[in-house]
């Protein structure tokens, strides 16, 4: 968000996610990401969204979606990651101690055990999980082959 789009946009734009996911129960997670401007690109000068708007963004999105994961990127927000899990976020996202973020390279991983601390905090744990979320390994939205291959995984991840 922040290339363009008003409030209303971002609340139109929940409530027709909505629909989908009455329609189809099938939305694993909502991203809550701003726009951060990159030195020689056109939008350079850009402005990025607040953090007070992001905020507000991800308490609407937990209020309107209780049974869908609200995600944010802990790279893009590590200082505040403390306050957007207050605010109802609940997955830090894909973070990799070996790769840069290929869309962000300019903001590095937070290193995980300091997220792990940093969450420790305010008595939420960090849990590494599949790229599928644990309501959606079963047959009816996996292929036979991935989802007895997440079943191994997940029971891996369990130990």
């Amino acid at each position: 968000m922040g290339i363009g789009e008003t409030t209303q946009d971002h609340i139109d734009s929940l409530f027709e996610i909505r629909k989908l996911q009455d329609k189809y129960s099938h939305i694993q997670e909502i991203i809550i990401q701003g726009f951060k401007a990159k030195k020689d690109t056109p939008m350079k000068d850009h402005p990025e969204p607040s953090v007070t708007t992001l905020l507000k963004l991800t308490i609407l999105t937990r209020l309107i979606f209780p049974d869908v994961s609200i995600q944010i990127p802990a790279n893009l927000n590590n200082n505040l990651i403390q306050e957007f899990v207050t605010c109802g976020a609940d997955d830090v996202g894909g973070i990799s101690p070996i790769t840069k973020d290929y869309i962000n390279p300019e903001h590095a991983w937070p290193e995980i055990g300091e997220l792990k601390e940093n969450l420790k905090n305010i008595g939420y744990t960090l849990k590494e999980r599949l790229p599928v979320y644990d309501k959606y390994i079963n047959k009816e939205y996996l292929d036979k082959n991935v989802y007895n291959k997440a079943i191994q995984l997940k029971k891996e991840l369990d130990k």
